[in-house]
């Protein structure tokens, strides 16, 4: 069959068709990337208007104020030191909160009324008069800044081994939750108390260390309830040595160290010589500030003399004054409890106080 010329393909006129497609696909291609350009700098221009980049300036860690710190430790001694008071440490870290400030408290357990006035009145109720306590040392000592405290007694020593054998029970932690949320609504903080019975702070502090890294939340324990002697709790006045108060010291040392916190608050409960001994070998530490805390009840005079006995004659660093809304007004003449001006004439001042 002879082909046609017509019937074979014109070379140069595909060549013109594609060249000219490949044309239109190139100006189609560029339209488009002006496009993706433009949207591009669209987006960018807006992110750059809701949400600025912002770099942060270099910012230098909050300094102790040492000045101000000498000042509120020498009125705590009334200008007048003596007998080692005011006790020489190291500067504490920057974040501590004493003695520039007092702190009030108020004591107990939610699940009991006998334990202190934290769970004898209603929560709101509570708070009330806990910052009506506030007011009245606030105007005590204008000077020093109150900051109101719940004293939550986490771990309760108990007359029966309960489970572990151990004399004690631990709070729920919907319970130490509860005096969380309750602090908020005042701007409070926190303690937890542990009452160890005849186990240890070994083996009870670390098990609130997620309580421990807030910086709001802070620490006491009673020697009161450690029987070391293994004894029921109640049955005798038990006790702690420089070495375990030593260990709970190095231990939220190590909780602000690590996790750059405030410095943290130990009170110890006190009322006899015999509660804490080996006194000088306490180790004082900048990421931790010690109150030995008269917590004895009775009338004046004898809180008084407890206080000179327990707390004043072994100096350690702060110290602090409990105060009983039921026990002392029993045991007092003028059935009432001592009162703020009344307790600041004590020497040291008491820098922390407890209501139960």
């Amino acid at each position: 069959m002879k082909i046609s010329k017509k019937m074979l393909p014109d070379t140069n006129c595909n060549l013109k068709i594609t060249l000219f497609y490949v044309f239109c696909v190139f100006l189609i291609g560029c339209n488009n990337l002006n496009g993706q350009k433009n949207i591009v700098k669209d987006s960018t221009a807006l992110i750059k208007k809701t949400n600025p980049v912002n770099i942060p300036k270099p910012t230098l860690p909050p300094v102790l104020d040492t000045s101000l710190f000498k000042k509120a430790l020498l009125r705590l001694v009334k200008d007048t030191p003596a007998h080692g008071w005011p006790v020489k440490t190291a500067y504490p870290l920057p974040g501590a909160l004493l003695p520039n400030n007092r702190i009030v408290a108020y004591y107990g357990n939610f699940y009991s009324a006998g334990m202190g006035i934290l769970g004898e009145l209603q929560p709101d109720t509570m708070l009330q008069h806990l910052m009506n306590e506030v007011k009245k040392w606030q105007k005590a000592d204008t000077l020093t800044p109150v900051i109101p405290a719940l004293h939550y007694i986490a771990v309760t020593a108990q007359s029966r081994p309960g489970k572990g054998n151990k004399y004690r029970l631990r709070m729920p932690f919907t319970e130490i939750d509860k005096a969380l949320d309750l602090a908020k609504k005042i701007n409070a903080i926190v303690f937890l108390d542990v009452q160890v019975g005849q186990s240890t702070v070994q083996a009870e502090i670390p098990m609130l260390e997620k309580y421990l890294l807030l910086s709001n939340v802070h620490l006491a324990i009673d020697p009161e309830f450690s029987m070391k002697t293994g004894n029921r709790p109640g049955t005798v006045i038990g006790s702690y040595d420089a070495e375990d108060i030593n260990y709970v010291t190095g231990y939220l040392a190590e909780l602000v160290r690590k996790n750059n916190l405030p410095p943290k608050i130990l009170v110890v409960h006190r009322f006899t010589k015999g509660m804490v001994t080996n006194y000088k070998k306490i180790t004082i530490r900048p990421e931790v500030q010690l109150v030995m805390d008269m917590d004895g009840w009775g009338f004046p005079a004898k809180k008084v003399n407890s206080y000179k006995l327990a707390i004043y004659n072994e100096p350690v660093q702060f110290t602090g004054f409990k105060l009983f809304y039921k026990n002392d007004i029993l045991t007092s003449p003028w059935k009432t409890i001592m009162k703020p001006d009344d307790a600041l004439k004590l020497y040291p001042k008491p820098i922390y106080i407890q209501y139960q």
